[in-house]
């Protein structure tokens, strides 16, 4: 099928030489060599750190996940416990085995990168600055550093993008089913995929190129996803739609941290590098205005949308954080054309120093890479921290790293609190965690110490319910006050205390031994243990 924008779109790859060329006759065309050795940088720094902090809390519940598979959570689909089974069942508990999926998402995310900036027309130099853009994005470091749906998730937008350019450019309309399978699978992993799915369909239907919407192929795709996505959309349905009430909670709760739009669009510049705005700024330009990138409009568009509706929702900023590779391949494809000159040749060798430079500067404030102590006394340095993202108090460390400390030691406690109870009173003996990070590390870490698996009301745990206890002696953790437990049990023994200095707050708390419940089974209470906050 050849059309003009066919013809256009092809002119826009062609555009410098041969090898943009050579790039639209594939999208696995491959990338520069450039490209690879930054994926491969990439995949190396994030296995080096894999193991220098501990779990981060998500991760913690994640592998509990893991092991009741489902086709929903209350809080996700299901393809992030899914990957923490994969990664435990074919790699093992170690943290470079759980962390090893991550890291690869990250490296993939630089190739991927590359080609979005090679079908765009960009040449080698596009593709690296593209490349080296995203690897030294402290957005990127930080979410491909633990597992969780955030690192796959820019893997699947970028994969839209990148069918979306490639029927644009061929006028192959069949590719739209490709889009609808990669708009399914990022439905199983977060829901936000709708939301750059809808609108990059709008986006299109903003420009010229809307005529590649009106064919069966682009309902065959819509179909596509649809059906993918149903298993978890009957989950939902058959659930009540548990995600809808755990938002109202934490907007109810003003859980999050309030931004401003400018705030909001400052947390983007700062997430995605400040040296490298420019960048991604020039390609939204480039596919909003210029000639050349009138083609691709609806990648622009669609960015727009995504930021608008965020905005309004008050959705938190790292929300968008998946969109801006295409940005920085089209913004590294302008910047070359207009480098593309022998007196600007100096700035490009200076411009990636700069960028590489820098990016090691800010890589211990995204990724683990410091001892805390000295990450604490650099930061101080530097003027720069983490963006604080939820109303809980911190230590010295930020939220996103201090919920990476303290599990093992807070296991450990309990245990020594289990193994002291009367062999008798062992084998009835619940252990209650107020939430899934809690209740998380006690199922990865305690079997080891001999510990049974933990019960919890917090999020999905509140659905697998008591088990066989009836609450006749419950350890509890993580309750602040002990008036709360005293509702429940005639007997409330305060028996030891965890918390670790680099903790969270909340990771610093007593531990109880209740016994004598008031009338009432556990079962019989679980729905007032109810925690969807």
């Amino acid at each position: 099928m050849v059309t003009p924008g066919t013809l256009e779109g092809e002119a826009y790859a062609g555009t410098g030489d041969n090898l943009g060329e050579r790039s639209a006759t594939s999208p696995l065309a491959p990338v520069s060599a450039i490209v690879a050795y930054l994926a491969i940088i990439t995949l190396l720094v994030h296995l080096a750190t894999a193991g220098v902090y501990g779990l981060f809390v998500d991760e913690l519940y994640f592998l509990a996940c893991g092991e009741h598979l489902a086709w929903g959570y209350v809080d996700m689909p299901p393809l992030t416990a899914l990957q923490a089974w994969v990664a435990r069942t074919l790699f093992g508990n170690s943290m470079l085995a759980i962390r090893l999926l991550p890291a690869l998402a990250g490296a993939g995310l630089v190739v991927l990168t590359g080609a979005l900036a090679r079908q765009l027309g960009g040449r080698r130099f596009a593709q690296g600055l593209a490349a080296i853009a995203v690897l030294v994005a402290p957005g990127y470091l930080l979410v491909d550093s633990y597992l969780s749906m955030n690192s796959v998730e820019p893997l699947l937008w970028m994969g839209c993008a990148l069918v979306l350019i490639r029927i644009i450019k061929s006028g192959n309309v069949r590719l739209w089913i490709w889009f609808g399978v990669l708009a399914g699978v990022g439905l199983e992993n977060k829901q936000t995929m709708l939301l750059f799915a809808f609108a990059l369909i709008a986006g299109l239907l903003f420009t010229t190129e809307r005529r590649y919407v009106l064919n069966r192929w682009f309902v065959l795709g819509g179909l596509a996803a649809f059906l993918i996505f149903l298993p978890n959309l009957i989950w939902m349905v058959d659930h009540h739609f548990p995600h809808l009430e755990l938002l109202a909670n934490i907007r109810r709760n003003r859980r999050n941290v309030a931004l401003s739009p400018f705030q909001f669009i400052g947390q983007q510049i700062l997430a995605m590098h400040p040296l490298a705005f420019p960048i991604w700024l020039c390609g939204l330009w480039s596919v909003l205005t210029s000639k050349r990138g009138k083609p691709y409009r609806a990648l622009g568009w669609a960015y727009l949308l995504a930021l608008g509706t965020l905005l309004l929702t008050a959705g938190r900023f790292y929300y968008l954080l998946p969109a801006y590779p295409m940005l920085f391949a089209a913004g590294a494809v302008a910047i070359e054309g207009w480098l593309d000159r022998p007196k600007w040749s100096w700035t490009r060798p200076a411009y990636v120093a700069l960028l590489a430079v820098t990016g090691i500067l800010f890589a211990p404030i995204a990724m683990p890479v410091l001892p805390p102590a000295t990450l604490v006394r650099y930061t101080e340095l530097i003027g720069m921290s983490q963006p604080q993202v939820e109303h809980r108090q911190t230590s010295a460390l930020p939220q996103l790293f201090a919920d990476r400390f303290g599990w093992p030691e807070m296991v450990a406690a309990v245990a020594k609190v289990y193994r002291g109870l009367p062999p008798e009173e062992k084998a009835k003996t619940a252990i209650y965690a107020n939430d899934y990070g809690e209740a998380g590390a006690i199922d990865f870490y305690g079997p080891a110490l001999g510990l049974p698996k933990a019960i919890s009301g917090h999020l999905t745990y509140w659905y697998w319910g008591p088990r066989e206890y009836t609450g006749e002696t419950v350890i509890v953790l993580g309750v602040q006050g002990r008036e709360t437990i005293e509702k429940y049990f005639s007997s409330v023994e305060e028996v030891a205390s965890v918390g670790h200095p680099y903790a969270m707050a909340s990771q610093h708390f007593r531990i109880y031994v209740c016994r004598g419940p008031r009338g009432r089974t556990l079962r019989q209470i679980w729905p007032e243990l109810k925690n969807w906050n």
